[in-house]
């Protein structure tokens, strides 16, 4: 087999096997790349093998096929760099191992890329549709505009090189699930029709109808779309950035970090055990309490539950803020002998004496609680982007200001809002979004057309509470906590842990995610005319 190393982080080879996944690691590789198409040859191992292998063996995986008589063009290359960019992530000690029959087309397409011209910088443009955010709200809310209208020009302004289902990280820190499965290309995930703006935006301009991206290009628009997310702030709790990952210290809410929570899970025999909770709002409102639950279950599975004391230290009130479903989460609270702390925030981390410290409200007095921990899973306060705290676009919480049913700003009637970032009460979650993302299409096109705005959002929320391994509490519910399920109760009872809502959680909702969601696919959603 050709083997040549392009620079230090890529090399170029000829057909791997499975068997050779060990090796690879061993030289210090950490990631595949196939470039070679499936069915080339009678013998030759098919990607998919070589995918599974690689992840088994903690490599993660790319897939570019290229044809041996195809000459990349300049797209191809563009979506080959992304690749790269991904699987290179972070980690400055990434190195690649890029294979197709014997290497030449690795080597080819090596060379081609370097030869590429940088396009830092997008011709100003003025699209029908601007998209700020490429996750799970912006690129759902570009596939159902394109569905219903493919003759839009829409644009989707999106930095990172890599998109996640971020909804399995928590079953990833409990051990149920792989992380290289929840991350594909972004370009893998983008819409075929709209044209990617691979930019970071550095200010909203709605009173001119135009955004400013980090380069100083304008993008015009005839509508808006603000998709941005939330920002996730570990800084605000002084010590805790820089103990993350290391002395105990993790948090599901990082791809980086979610295989930390469940090392600590499996390497903890014994000692303290502490989880948090920050003030509202926070994407996922069940995700602090599933790290407790998967935890416990796992200990309590390796009978090691009564040697460890865990603690659950929540910023609010109530353990969750539906009521109808406190009372089973509680039983499983108790069933786990969990020291559920209410009114409890974390202010302060001290990694290397393993300390953390709480601020607690109770009879009206507050007072500063200091506890040692072997195991800390925190969950950060989170907030909008400063961009768009800091514009004409947000409300006094920095939220996007829009309307809580038609999801259109409160002032600037072109510009609406997806996902996380909106400033109204219902459950941030990918749930959530998913139903937003056509009401917004269906909304969006009725403004351009002059017409009156026809649906309403509910304010639908579905929260699958994983309380342990093999079951799931569905909450489902909309604005003012209204109870809203999906199925029967004969399907699924929402107060009940189920395995059938285990299945749905691990299996269904992660290839509706990608296969539906994503591509426009709108299923059981039930949209609500106004």
């Amino acid at each position: 087999m050709s083997v040549e190393p392009l620079s230090a982080d890529f090399t170029a080879a000829g057909q791997v096997t499975v068997d050779d996944m060990p090796r690879l690691v061993k030289e210090g590789y950490t990631a595949i790349l196939c470039l070679r198409p499936d069915d080339e040859e009678p013998e030759q191992p098919k990607a998919a093998e070589i995918a599974a292998a690689a992840e088994a063996a903690g490599l993660q995986f790319g897939l570019m096929p290229m044809r041996s008589s195809e000459r990349p063009d300049e797209e191809m290359l563009r979506r080959l760099q992304n690749i790269i960019n991904d699987l290179k992530g972070d980690d400055a000690k990434a190195r690649i191992y890029a294979y197709c029959r014997s290497g030449g087309r690795v080597r080819i397409a090596y060379d081609l890329l370097r030869a590429l011209p940088d396009r830092k910088h997008v011709a100003a443009h003025k699209f029908d549709v601007v998209i700020v955010g490429g996750g799970s709200g912006g690129i759902a809310t570009a596939a159902s505009l394109i569905k219903r209208r493919p003759d839009l020009t829409i644009a989707v302004i999106e930095p990172a090189a890599a998109h996640y289902y971020q909804p399995a990280w928590t079953l990833v820190g409990g051990g149920a699930f792989s992380k290289h499965a929840t991350r594909r290309t972004e370009a893998s995930v983008m819409p075929k029709d709209v044209n990617w703006v691979h930019h970071a935006v550095a200010a909203f301009h709605p009173e001119n109808d135009m955004i400013l991206l980090e380069d100083e290009t304008e993008i015009s628009y005839k509508a808006l779309v603000v998709a941005t997310g939330v920002t996730l702030n570990f800084d605000a709790i002084p010590g805790l950035e820089e103990t993350l990952g290391k002395n105990g210290v993790t948090s599901n809410y990082r791809y980086d970090l979610a295989p930390y929570t469940w090392e600590l899970v499996q390497g903890l025999k014994t000692g303290k055990a502490i989880f948090t909770q920050p003030p509202a709002p926070f994407k996922c409102a069940g995700a602090p309490q599933k790290a407790v639950y998967l935890s416990c279950d796992a200990w309590a599975k390796r009978r090691v539950n009564d040697a460890i004391s865990v603690e659950f230290d929540v910023a609010g009130p109530a353990l969750f803020g539906v009521k109808d479903f406190v009372p089973v989460l509680m039983s499983y609270i108790q069933r786990y002998k969990v020291d559920l702390q209410l009114n409890s925030k974390l202010v302060h981390v001290d990694g290397e004496a393993k300390t953390a410290t709480f601020e607690r409200q109770a009879g009206g007095k507050t007072e500063i609680v200091t506890r040692q921990f072997d195991m800390l899973h925190v969950v950060p306060p989170q907030s909008a982007p400063k961009i768009v705290r800091e514009s004409a676009l947000a409300n006094a919480e920095g939220y996007l200001a829009v309307d809580p049913e038609t999801l259109q700003h409160i002032t600037f009637k072109n510009v609406f809002g997806v996902g996380d970032v909106i400033g109204t009460s219902n459950a941030k979650t990918a749930a959530a979004a998913r139903k937003q993302a056509p009401i917004i299409a269906e909304n969006l096109l009725a403004m351009m057309d002059s017409r009156e705005l026809p649906y309403a959002y509910d304010g639908y929320g579905g929260c699958p509470l994983t309380v342990e391994n093999g079951k799931v509490v569905l909450a489902e519910f909309g604005y003012g906590g209204k109870l809203m399920p999906s199925f029967p109760k004969w399907i699924i009872n929402g107060f009940k842990p189920s395995r059938v809502s285990w299945t749905l959680k691990k299996f269904g909702l992660p290839f509706i995610y990608w296969n539906a969601m994503l591509k426009g696919r709108e299923i059981m959603l039930g949209l609500k005319r106004r």
